[in-house]
C-alpha cells in the first residue's frame, strides 16, 4: 500500500472560512492518523479573482489552529513548486502527452460561434455538449490556443466514495472540457489532477458540489494511464434553519474573526470536527491529538451538517474552563488594572463567559465594579429587600464584625462559613436570608446584579470589602 498522502488545495479568492477549514482538517487528521503526509497546495491560475493577501491570510488560518503541513509553498517538499501559477510547465507537459494520444484537441472556434452552438441546442432542448461540436480537421496546437480535452469514451462511471460508498454517473456528465485556457493558465478541471498525479496524492477530500465532474476526473486519470486517488466526499455545512448551505449571511465568516472574538483554536477545531463526523461515542470535547487518534473516513456522514452556534459557544467555554487562572488571562489576552484581583475573578468568568470576547466585555461593563470604585449607592436600594432601614443597619454592621474577624487571605468557602452562619439566624418572617445578603451584595457591587457576595469578598479581598460595607452605612446613619 503507497504511503498516504493528503492535501489541501485552496484558492486564494477570498477568505478561508469553516467549509474550507474543516476539508483542511479532516485531510489533516486523515494523513496523521496512517502516518502520512499532508500537504498545502495553492490553486492560484484564477488570476481575475485572486485576492491580495488571500496566501498569507489561509497559511496564517491553519496555523493558528494547529493544521500544520509537511510540505508547501513556504517550506518547500519534494514535488515543489506547490504554486500552481509555477507550474505552467508541468501542464504543458502533459497537455502535450494528450495531444500525441489524441486525447485533447485545440479549439477552433471563436467566442460568438460557440455561443451560437449553444443556442441552437438551447432551440433545440437539448443540453449543450461541446464534444457534438467536434471539429473534423485538427491543427497543431501552438499553445496560445485554448485546448480541449477528447473524452475517450462515452459512458457510465462509478467510483467508490470512502463515505458514500458506491457512486456513478453517465453519459451526461461527460464532455468535451478546456485543459489549458488561451492565456496558458489550466483550468481547474486539469491542473488539480496533474497536481495531485505528480505530487503522489492518495487521498482526496472535497466538496458535495464536485461529485458532478467526477467523471470527466475519471476519464483524464483513464487517459493518462493513471490509478486515480481515493475520494471522500464531505457533507454540506448548512445554516440554522438546516435547509440550505451556509452563507455570510448565516455564519460563514472569515476564520479568523473567530480568534478575534476570543475563540479558542482549540474549541474551534474540536467543533469542525464534530461538523459531519460522528466518533461513534459520547465523547464531546477532542483535542487535535485525541482525533487524530480516532478519525476514520468511515464516519464522515453522508447527510448534511448543521452550524450550531449554541454548540460552539458551548464547547468554546468548556476549553476555556480547562485552563488555569495564568493561562486564562494569557490567552484571553485580559487586561485590567488589578491582575490579583482578575486572577481570583477567573471562577466566575468561567462560569458564564462563552468567548474571550465576552469576557473583556464583562469586564469592562458589568464587572467593572472590581477594579474600581463602586458606583454611588442609592439608600432606596440598598434597603428594598429588608423588613426596615433599621433591619439593614443591624444587619451591615453585624456582617462588618464577622468580616473583620476573618483572615486576610481567606478562601471562599471560609469566607460563605462565617457569613452563612449569621444570615442562617434570620427567620423568614424577618426576611430570611435575603434580608442579610441583598444589602451586602449591594453594598460591595453598587448593582442590582452581581455575583453573589462571598464571591465578591474573596475577590475584592477584605480591606476592600470592608471599606465598601462602611460606605454603605454611611447612608444609613
Amino acid at each position: 500500500m503507497k504511503p498516504v498522502r493528503t492535501r489541501f488545495a485552496p484558492s486564494p479568492t477570498g477568505f478561508l472560512h469553516v467549509g474550507g477549514v474543516r476539508t483542511a482538517l479532516y485531510a489533516f487528521l486523515f494523513a496523521r492518523k496512517h502516518g502520512g503526509k499532508f500537504i498545502l497546495r495553492i490553486e492560484d491560475t484564477d488570476k481575475a479573482r485572486e485576492m491580495e493577501g488571500a496566501i498569507g491570510h489561509i497559511m496564517e488560518s491553519l496555523k493558528w489552529l494547529g493544521i500544520a503541513w509537511d510540505e508547501g509553498i513556504d517550506i518547500g517538499g519534494p514535488y515543489q513548486p506547490y504554486l500552481q501559477s509555477s507550474r505552467l510547465k508541468s501542464y504543458v507537459h502533459w497537455a502535450k502527452k494528450l495531444v500525441e494520444s489524441g486525447h485533447a484537441y485545440p479549439d477552433p472556434y471563436t467566442e460568438n460561434e460557440i455561443e451560437e452552438f449553444r443556442k441552437q441546442a438551447e432551440n433545440e432542448k437539448r443540453p449543450f455538449l461541446f464534444r457534438d461540436y467536434r471539429p473534423e480537421t485538427h491543427f497543431e496546437w501552438d499553445e496560445t490556443t485554448p485546448l480541449r480535452f477528447k473524452v475517450p469514451s462515452i459512458r457510465r462511471y462509478s467510483w467508490v466514495d470512502e463515505a458514500r460508498g458506491t457512486l456513478s454517473a453517465g453519459e451526461e456528465a461527460l464532455d468535451d472540457f478546456i485543459l489549458i485556457k488561451g492565456d496558458g493558465f489550466p483550468t481547474y478541471n486539469f491542473a488539480h489532477v496533474i497536481d495531485d498525479i505528480e505530487m503522489d496524492i492518495t487521498h482526496v477530500m472535497r466538496g458535495e458540489e464536485f461529485i458532478p465532474s467526477t467523471p470527466k476526473y475519471l476519464s483524464l486519470y483513464e487517459a493518462l494511464g493513471v490509478t486515480p486517488p481515493s475520494y471522500t466526499t464531505m457533507p454540506s455545512i448548512l445554516g440554522e434553519a438546516g435547509t440550505k448551505k451556509l452563507s455570510k449571511r448565516d455564519g460563514a465568516k472569515d476564520i479568523l474573526d473567530y480568534r478575534t472574538e476570543g475563540y479558542l483554536p482549540e474549541a474551534l477545531v474540536n467543533f469542525l470536527a464534530l461538523l459531519g463526523w460522528n466518533p461513534g461515542t459520547e465523547q464531546e470535547l477532542f483535542s487535535l491529538s485525541e482525533l487524530v487518534e480516532v478519525f476514520s473516513l468511515e464516519r464522515v456522514q453522508k447527510s448534511g451538517a448543521m452550524f450550531n452556534e449554541e454548540k460552539l459557544l458551548f464547547i468554546n467555554r468548556e476549553w476555556m474552563r480547562k485552563l488555569s487562572p495564568e493561562e486564562y488571562i494569557e490567552r484571553g489576552n485580559l487586561s485590567v488594572k488589578d491582575q490579583d484581583v482578575l486572577l481570583k475573578a477567573i471562577p466566575i468568568l468561567k462560569e458564564r463567559a462563552h468567548t474571550f470576547g465576552e469576557v473583556q466585555h464583562m469586564l469592562d461593563t458589568e464587572l467593572s465594579f472590581l477594579f474600581k470604585e463602586a458606583a454611588p449607592l442609592e439608600k432606596d436600594i440598598l434597603v428594598s429587600k429588608t423588613p426596615s432601614e433599621t433591619d439593614v443597619l443591624t444587619h451591615l454592621h453585624a456582617l462588618l464584625t464577622h468580616m473583620e474577624h476573618l483572615e486576610d487571605d481567606a478562601n471562599l468557602e471560609a469566607i460563605k462559613s462565617v457569613l452563612m452562619s449569621y444570615a442562617d439566624t434570620i427567620t423568614k418572617e424577618n426576611g430570611g436570608r435575603g434580608a442579610v445578603l441583598w444589602p451586602l451584595r449591594y453594598a460591595l457591587s453598587g448593582l442590582k446584579e452581581s455575583p453573589d457576595p462571598f464571591s465578591l469578598i474573596h475577590i475584592l479581598g477584605k480591606e476592600e470589602s470592608l471599606k465598601r460595607v462602611v460606605s454603605a452605612l454611611g447612608i444609613l446613619e
